[in-house]
């Protein structure tokens, strides 16, 4: 199809009409010139197709497909390759069920451990967020089916979704909750961005110009289209004007004839509809000229695959005197409900009817004969005194007891939050019981987000599952046994409890108002900030195996402004198996400066070794990696100074360091005013010759000198002189400073620093 000449050829009401849905997941086409309507539908863990009458949340059946782990569980794994080959997987049934437009990732922020959506999204941290959705994109559109980015942006609470406003500061913005959106534009190219429902400092989404068209098409480059998650679009016309393309679902024939309207009355640009209305139609294009209606997979090959995923995003995360991994031959029980019936996915439009489920009570089968007993029911808190009874009677006469737990889907979904971070107390009652009876107790963990872990010191072992996918189960006896080591590193910290998260006291907000007071601080840079301890860090995770870490070398120490800067570091596989590392790079600014979180994640890399192996790791940190965004210049910015790269097992097992010097820039402009402070204005280069008649009578301002004030009187009277703004010297020296020299001043400031 001819784009150009389709689009020369369309009246104006039907180019308005294709800024709209034709039904829940349609998209119109325009029939008389041969352009077909094209399907979108939900993801990202999975294709939810529905085959009945359609809905947003999940609630009506779907066709069968694959359920892989969801965001929170693949962000563990680190590991771009792996994103990649779900988003294969994901983007051959998008092919072989003619769905044009898979929707996700989601690539929002977890600010708090209580939003209902966070089993969908990646991470707290922006770099970890970014990489994993551009892998995930790149690898669904390898099949020529495209993806809608989402939610952008500050999309991190389900409560008020549709109406809360995020205040979010232009520094927070850029540096916690736009840079994995950034990434993911950039690197990954998706075909579509979805928007979010919520107001951004008092401004919708859909009709937010500065998110949609200054950051995606302006700055970041994005060449798809935008559309609005369903029913986010509050006004069809201003959505328009800002940047939106097309509004979901249908919005009927009324709102294409007032947008049509718009355009006859000069309200709206034609040459603003016909942008849009190219974007849509390129996408339909693609996808039409690259349909393969028998794509090459299978949904059993689809199956193993899900499994193996599933075993690389599992967290280790104790292992006691070498409990794990099992014997065969051990008296093993397996207690609670998630068993027989995992809890593998959460709740909402995600919903995947999963072409097969298999739970860790079928799976072990094959492995070794083990007992069973619920424990526990799923569907309610309190404990049942049967069940309870009948689980400890079988954990005192077993060698071993493995205890499945979890959230139940009553607990997070989209569309709500949660109000504590406490697993069911029937679960916890459990655990307490099993451990008074024995010895050997393994968690396995089955949720979307972080809880409190009250029995993380009773328990011998502890293995993260999170919502693992339809082969959480055999995926789950493949490590408990040792047919694999776990790799997984958690994504997001574990806080002891719900209040030492820094958005306790602003999380949800007040009404329509969310205040991120926290600011930076956002998961492990909180954390760190406040030298807190927590259950289990940012990027932590056990192995089968141990690793050595040494020669941590840096090739160009002091790079020119233009120059990357090159890390490497050898890593040693110290045990008697096969595993993976998941090397972590953190860069910390080890100068004084601009306020700043104590280190941030800007590389990482998984690597696979055999005992004995080394391998060594190269990382390539351009400036951005040292940088700040300074509000003054409304850009990135590296400060000149001293750096260190610290590389690790985790955020908090730092196991080389190394320093970096950087070159100056040119520093951020001060804009002076009658305010700015006499010490600020001595920061600024040159400054001294404009200000030298001034220096010289600052000891006799007000009459005095600085001997007057004993010992140490200079250095008082600079101290106090330090804080004072330049208006301020008017009082004390009124006949050597007066309003005409200062404004002189201010000018002559000004001027050098252009």
């Amino acid at each position: 199809m001819d784009v150009k000449a389709i689009l020369s050829q369309m009246t104006l009401e039907e180019k308005t009409a294709l800024l709209s849905g034709l039904n829940f997941w349609n998209l119109k086409g325009v029939e008389r010139l041969g352009v077909p309507s094209v399907m979108v539908t939900d993801g990202p863990h999975g294709l939810r197709k529905q085959a009945g009458e359609a809905d947003h949340l999940g609630l009506n059946a779907s066709v069968p497909a694959t359920a892989f782990p969801t965001a929170a569980g693949l962000a563990c794994s680190f590991d771009r390759e792996l994103l990649g080959q779900v988003g294969e997987a994901l983007g051959d049934i998008c092919q072989q069920e003619n769905v044009a437009v898979i929707l996700g990732p989601g690539a929002n922020i977890k600010r708090s451990p209580l939003c209902g959506r966070n089993f969908e999204y990646f991470s707290e941290d922006p770099f970890l967020a970014g990489e994993m959705a551009a892998a995930h994109i790149q690898g669904v559109q390898r099949k020529n089916v495209g993806t809608s980015l989402k939610h952008f942006a500050m999309n991190n609470q389900e409560h008020r979704r549709m109406s809360t406003s995020a205040v979010v500061d232009e520094r927070t913005q850029r540096e916690i909750y736009l840079p994995a959106f950034e990434t993911a534009v950039k690197k990954g190219k998706p075909w579509t961005v979805m928007c979010s429902y919520n107001k951004v400092n008092g401004t919708y989404a859909s009709e937010n110009a500065y998110l949609l068209r200054q950051l995606l098409r302006e700055e970041w480059g994005f060449e798809g289209f935008t559309v609005t998650d369903w029913g986010a679009c509050a006004d069809h016309v201003k959505s328009v004007i800002a940047g939106m393309d097309v509004a979901m679902p249908a919005l009927g024939p009324k709102a294409d004839a007032d947008l049509c309207q718009a355009v006859r009355d000069g309200r709206v640009p034609e040459e603003t509809v016909d942008e849009a209305a190219g974007r849509v139609l390129n996408i339909i294009t693609r996808f039409v000229e690259n349909r393969r209606k028998d794509p090459d997979f299978s949904l059993e090959t689809q199956d193993h695959l899900a499994r193996k995923v599933a075993r690389e995003t599992a967290v280790l995360l104790k292992n006691d005197g070498g409990l794990l991994p099992l014997r065969a031959g051990e008296k093993i029980a397996f207690i609670g409900a998630y068993t027989q019936t995992p809890r593998y996915q959460g709740g909402g439009s995600s919903r995947i009817n999963a072409y097969r489920v298999t739970g860790a009570l079928q799976a072990v089968a094959s492995v070794a004969k083990v007992a069973y007993a619920q424990g526990f029911d799923g569907a309610k808190d309190r404990p049942d005194e049967d069940l309870l009874a009948e689980a400890v009677s079988l954990a005192r006469e077993s060698e071993v007891a493995v205890l499945f737990i979890g959230l139940p889907d009553a607990f997070e979904s989209e569309g709500f939050d949660r109000s504590h971070m406490r697993l069911p107390e029937n679960q916890l009652r459990l655990i307490d019981e099993v451990c008074k009876v024995n010895g050997k107790v393994v968690v396995v963990l089955h949720n979307g987000s972080p809880v409190e872990l009250p029995f993380a010191d009773k328990v011998q072992a502890f293995l993260e599952m999170y919502l693992g996918g339809q082969a959480v189960g055999g995926a789950t006896v493949d490590l408990l046994f040792g047919a694999a080591s776990p790799s997984g590193k958690l994504a997001e910290t574990f806080p002891l409890r719900l209040e030492d998260n820094p958005s306790y006291l602003s999380f949800p907000g007040d009404g329509d108002e969310v205040v991120y007071s926290e600011g930076l601080y956002v998961g492990y840079r909180w954390y760190d900030a406040r030298r807190m301890p927590v259950r289990y860090p940012f990027g932590y995770g056990l192995s089968y195996t141990t690793f050595e870490y040494a020669n941590l070398r840096v090739k160009n120490a002091k790079p020119a402004l233009d120059e990357a800067v090159e890390v490497s570091v050898d890593v040693t596989n110290t045990g008697k198996r096969a595993g993976k590392e998941i090397v972590q790079l953190y860069v910390a600014s080890a100068h004084k400066g601009i306020s700043r979180p104590e280190q941030e994640l800007k590389g990482f890399e998984k690597i696979a070794l055999a005992p004995g192996e080394t391998k060594t790791v190269i990382f390539r940190l351009e400036r951005r990696a040292f940088s700040y965004w300074s509000t003054a210049k409304h850009d990135w910015y590296a400060e000149s100074g001293a750096y260190e790269i610290r590389v690790g097992e985790s955020s908090r097992d730092i196991r080389c360091r190394a320093a970096v010097e950087l070159a100056a820039e040119k520093p951020v402009p001060i804009c002076v005013t009658p305010d700015t402070t006499f010490g600020d204005l001595l920061s600024i280069p040159g400054s001294d010759q404009v200000l030298a008649q001034l220096l010289q009578g600052m000891a006799s301002f007000g009459g005095g000198d600085a001997s007057a004030m004993g010992e140490g009187g200079d250095d008082m009277m600079k101290a106090m002189m330090r804080y004072m703004p330049l208006h301020g010297l008017m009082s004390f020296a009124p006949d050597q400073f007066t309003a005409e020299a200062m404004h002189a001043m201010i000018d002559a400031l000004n001027a050098i620093q252009k």
